[in-house]
């Protein structure tokens, strides 16, 4: 057994209600919580928090003077209809697509690069393999 209960990835950003509405449609979630600065989504597999940041900045990918710490890996069915609907949820493509056959680098609405594939090794949760 691990040290800690429950996981929770927060993201930084300028919006927290905004945010958090489009990871909510993003994973099949809801928002469960909010307060001034704070909104939570829960989903089946995990907790999800956006928080407002007092002059937010987004994240620069690959790199840049705002550097990215940490992303979301999202296994979809197909490349092409997951960035189509994630685009359609308020993200858009990142300029830079290393392997756009098998990740396709997006943004979400506060600039936070996050990864769409078929593929994830080592993932038992469900028939993606």
């Amino acid at each position: 057994m691990g040290i800690a209960q429950l996981g929770l990835i927060t993201l930084n950003c300028a919006d927290e209600t905004a945010l958090a509405a489009f990871w909510a449609a993003m994973l099949g979630g809801e928002i469960v919580y909010r307060d001034d600065n704070v909104a939570v989504v829960h989903t089946t597999r995990g907790v999800l928090a956006t928080v407002r940041v007092q002059d937010y900045a987004p994240p620069t990918w690959p790199g840049g003077d705002t550097p990215n710490n940490q992303h979301l890996d999202l296994v979809v069915d197909d490349l092409d209809s997951g960035e189509r609907e994630s685009v359609h949820l308020g993200a858009r493509r990142a300029d830079r697509q290393p392997q756009p056959d098998r990740w396709r680098v997006l943004l979400d609405p506060a600039g936070h690069p996050f990864c769409l594939t078929t593929h994830l090794p080592l993932l038992p949760l469900g028939p993606h393999a």
